[in-house]
């Protein structure tokens, strides 16, 4: 059966008229642009499918330093106490084979009255009266073991030096004696490869790399007639960095001309400071800047094309530890989103009486400068283009400053012609109000005004 068609046409309809309205434009998050280097300076790049596994098992203690501090104390405890226990075996298993571990005991002996002569702790045990040949002479390898647990406490005394004195060793069982040599040169190999394990996780570089910070967004801005890209770094410890240097690399996505796809492309950038000099004297914050000239791989680029490029620039910050002498290094990232085009930062170093502080609180603010929008490339090739924008800034530097007098001039003039208008009001309110007399005069009429 046909459907029924409406009177009013499909066009005027409600879904029509739906249609043709203007609708508001939807705004979508733009999808987080994978970086290499994050903010905080740990490495984005996942390791997959990694065959040759035993290559980490080659390199014992830089794997147990990488590795996170729950596995490695999980390691630590699993170690010592596999080491314990198997020491523990073996000396049970030399009290068996030495036959110490007999249900007569001489101790037991001793104490309902059997044996009257010898001294256990020595290792021999003699019978009193008629001599018996089982108990006559009876050594120990080792005294008071009895079981599993005196023969893993025993280990564990043994490894760690406590030596309660309950338990030793005595000169008859040379098995013995080669088991305890065997312990102690296990033990002590074990505990250097644990502890320095521990202490190269707690004095690791990265740590001092938490005191090292950097601006959140770089800039690009003039400086001394050239356009120049910008970040600041900063210390937060009084201690030193000895010997500081800072590397730029531009990585990207590259094509070559022979059709090759290099998905990271690690490109040098030449800063200032390495220019002039080797290292850093990081005792303040400092503005490592980049001067784009033909050498930049930011040469080509303007401020649009900036923000539509797939680029991400690399800082790091490498020195010594001034007070552990401990290498460390220190890095972040920038991608096109966090490069702010026209911008400078704003001075934080100041002289308080005479002393110089720095307030942390403005490190990363920025100010909006006047800059050109186009490349380093058309700068180059159009000279004027700096010049005009320069004059312009001028121009705008003098207004901004005329209105600025205008105002203060209106502003004081508005406070000197309020402080005169009060007076004038309380005087008027207080003066006598003037009364006119009229009287008839001959011949006409006179007005008197009196006051």
């Amino acid at each position: 059966m046909l459907a029924r068609k409406s009177i009013i046409p499909e066009e005027f309809g409600l879904p029509g008229l739906a249609s043709r309205m203007p609708r508001k434009p939807v705004f979508r998050d733009r999808v987080n642009k994978a970086r290499f280097i994050a903010k905080n300076g740990s490495c984005n790049l996942a390791h997959k499918n990694i065959r040759e596994q035993g290559r980490f098992l080659q390199d014992v203690f830089t794997t147990l330093v990488d590795l996170k501090w729950r596995f490695t104390l999980v390691i630590f405890t699993t170690t010592f106490v596999s080491s314990w226990l198997l020491f523990a075996m073996s000396w049970w298993l030399v009290a068996f084979a030495h036959g110490d571990l007999d249900s007569g005991d001489p101790d037991s002996a001793f104490a309902h009255g059997d044996l009257d002569s010898g001294d256990p702790d020595s290792g021999n045990v003699t019978r009193g009266g008629d001599a018996d040949p089982r108990w006559q002479n009876k050594t120990y390898c080792v005294t008071d073991v009895k079981s599993f647990t005196s023969a893993f406490l025993f280990s564990i005394e043994v490894q760690v030096t406590i030596g309660f004195g309950g338990r030793m060793i005595t000169e008859h069982c040379p098995t013995a004696i080669t088991v305890l040599i065997m312990q102690n040169i296990i033990g002590l190999i074990i505990n250097a490869v644990m502890l320095g394990c521990i202490f190269m996780k707690t004095a690791q570089s990265n740590r001092r790399a938490e005191t090292l910070i950097f601006s959140r967004y770089a800039v690009i801005a003039v400086r001394n007639n050239c356009l120049c890209f910008m970040i600041r770094i900063g210390d937060l410890r009084k201690s030193m960095i000895i010997g500081a240097t800072v590397r730029l690399q531009v990585v990207r996505k590259t094509t070559t001309p022979e059709g090759e796809v290099i998905p990271i492309h690690q490109i040098d950038v030449a800063t200032e400071t390495a220019v002039a000099s080797n290292s850093l004297f990081l005792l303040a914050p400092l503005i490592i800047c980049h001067v784009i000239d033909k050498n930049s791989p930011l040469y080509d680029l303007s401020a649009m094309e900036l923000q539509c490029s797939d680029l991400e620039v690399i800082v790091i910050l490498e020195g010594v530890v001034e007070t552990t002498g401990i290498t460390t290094q220190a890095r972040t990232s920038y991608i096109s989103e966090e490069i702010q085009w026209g911008h400078r930062f704003v001075p934080i170093v100041t002289e308080e009486e005479g002393v110089y502080s720095v307030d942390y609180s403005k490190f990363g603010n920025t100010i909006k400068v006047t800059t050109p929008r186009c490349s380093a490339r058309e700068l180059d090739e159009k000279p004027s283009i700096l010049i005009q924008t320069l004059q312009k800034s001028e121009l705008s530097h003098q207004n901004s400053l005329r209105k600025r007098n205008s105002m203060r001039r209106n502003n004081s003039m508005r406070k000197s012609a309020g402080g005169g208008a009060g007076p004038r009001r309380n005087n008027s309110g207080l003066a006598l109000p003037k009364v006119q007399f009229f009287t008839p005069a001959e011949g006409g009429q006179n007005m008197n005004a009196v006051t």
